[in-house]
């Protein structure tokens, strides 16, 4: 029985009644670069995470830049964030002249460590950037605290989150500004990139839309100097119908995350630990596995996809050598990226391959 870490092939034959008209519309308009499409979905999208504003960009990556432009980031400013996370988290940062500052995360939540924010804070900090990595909220009750007392600005990096909650309040409301990705893999995925950035903030939504399109406003005007980081129209199509579906999608990721949590809680791995405050969107199921590599070969041996997010922590890529981290900087981080796996999740699974997934994994460690 193959096993696949995802199937978009699947989901599509499930929507593709409902997508493709949608497509054939913008096609037909012509209106392709941001458009009627995307203000309906910035629109619809923006009710769903419960935000005054939406404001659809080029991709995740692009969220966190334009975001960051934003807040008018400046070359020295710092920002802290986790080394456990996508690049793009960091180099957002660094692509607009600021210097990451790490923290180590939380073993149970693999998410950045509140406690440990503070002593990082210096004069030139002017922003946290925590990440709801795997599908769960970090926990932003505290971020918020130590950000008002130290009049920090917050961005969420939502990632891999949407749909999740804590405390009744979706990922990308808790603070002035959120990012999300729509890369393919994504719970809402696009035909393509994609990405969206919410705010409750009427300026900084006006100035959003702004830096989204070169900064101009009105047209051959420029107020400030932005980018290109435009939504096309048929993203904002595929993501108003594939919206529709998503709590149903998250509803299946947790049947089966219960699942797995039920059939390996004997065993000698570490199941996800959910906060009793938080739903999470399980973008991933990532366990922490006694010799993961032999596991994942084994598994993959049996059909079973997985994979590793993430083998090497960012303070110890090449690239950002020049900040002068090195082994044994952030421990729990560090522990992390040599024991994580993810397994199959993806709410186009049976729960029989739920089933055979969780069985080999038992069965590899009663070797």
């Amino acid at each position: 029985m193959q096993v696949p870490l995802l199937d978009l092939k699947s989901q599509f034959a499930t929507i593709k009644d409902a997508v493709m008209p949608a497509i054939d519309e913008v096609c037909q308009s012509q209106l392709v670069c941001l458009g009627p499409a995307v203000q309906q979905f910035e629109t619809k999208i923006a009710a769903y995470c419960q935000c005054r504003h939406a404001v659809g960009v080029s991709s995740g990556s692009d969220a966190l830049i334009v975001a960051l432009m934003a807040i008018d980031l400046q070359p020295g400013d710092e920002v802290i964030t986790t080394p456990f996370t996508f690049f793009a988290t960091a180099a957002a940062i660094v692509r607009l002249g600021g210097k990451p500052v790490f923290v180590d995360v939380d073993p149970e939540s693999y998410n950045i460590d509140p406690n440990l924010i503070e002593e990082r804070i210096t004069d030139k900090t002017r922003a946290i950037v925590p990440v709801h990595l795997f599908g769960q909220m970090a926990p932003m009750v505290e971020i918020d605290a130590i950000a008002q007392k130290h009049g920090l600005r917050v961005i969420e990096d939502a990632a891999q989150a949407i749909g999740s909650l804590q405390e009744g309040s979706r990922c990308g409301s808790r603070c002035e500004l959120g990012c999300f990705s729509f890369y393919p893999t994504k719970n809402l995925g696009a035909f393509g990139d994609g990405g969206l950035v919410t705010t409750n903030d009427d300026a900084l939504a006006e100035k959003l839309r702004i830096l989204r399109d070169h900064g101009q406003n009105p047209r051959y005007h420029y107020q400030m100097v932005g980018g290109n980081f435009r939504l096309d129209g048929i993203q904002g199509a595929v993501l108003s119908v594939k919206l529709d579906y998503l709590d149903n999608w998250s509803d299946t990721r947790r049947r089966h995350a219960s699942l797995y949590d039920e059939r390996l809680a004997s065993s000698c791995v570490k199941t996800p630990n959910i906060a009793e405050n938080n739903l999470s969107a399980y973008h991933q199921y990532t366990i922490r596995a006694p010799r993961r590599d032999d596991l994942q070969r084994f598994l993959g041996d049996h059909q079973i996809e997985t994979a590793i997010f993430y083998p090497k922590p960012l303070h110890l890529q090449s690239c950002f050598s020049y900040l002068d981290y090195g082994p044994g900087a952030f421990p729990v981080t560090e522990t992390l990226c040599e024991e994580v796996l993810s397994l199959p999740i993806c709410p186009e699974l049976s729960e029989e391959q739920i089933e055979r997934t969780a069985e080999r994994v038992l069965a590899f460690y009663q070797h």
